[in-house]
């Protein structure tokens, strides 16, 4: 498999279809374009990239200094299996304007391994996971 390259640029996103695919995700199939591109707009953007065909996308929602809430982390089914959505995980993680946010969280039905790996912890509603960091 080629390298994969995370990119922060917005300009390199593929809107049309990362906004397609997380409508067909269990997450956001209640979402509109509209409100992904509000959603996009101020969030902290990470896409996936195999040459110049984008395969995945996270973001972060943060106020870049005490806390961090990671969502919409998905890989184009053809690509899933493949470490890209470790990849994308851990560029946020290690996102230089984010290196003092202490409180991270996420909500996942189905991913909590994934989540484990990087020191995120279930809470009591099974869905919520926190991460305390340096902070």
């Amino acid at each position: 498999m080629a390298e994969v390259d995370i990119s922060f640029d917005r300009n390199r996103l593929d809107f049309k279809a990362t906004s397609e695919i997380i409508k067909a995700s269990y997450w956001g199939s209640r979402r509109s374009d509209d409100v992904h591109r509000r959603a996009f707009d101020n969030s902290l953007c990470a896409a996936a990239f195999l040459g110049d065909e984008q395969v995945g996308f996270a973001r972060v929602v943060t106020d870049y200094a005490c806390f961090a809430y990671l969502c919409d982390v998905i890989v184009w089914p053809e690509h899933r299996g493949a470490g890209i959505g470790k990849k994308l995980i851990s560029a946020l993680l290690d996102h230089p304007e984010l290196a003092t946010v202490g409180g991270w969280t996420l909500r996942t039905a189905d991913a909590h391994s994934l989540y484990a790996a990087f020191g995120f912890e279930a809470s009591a509603d099974g869905k919520t996971m926190h991460l305390k960091r340096n902070g």
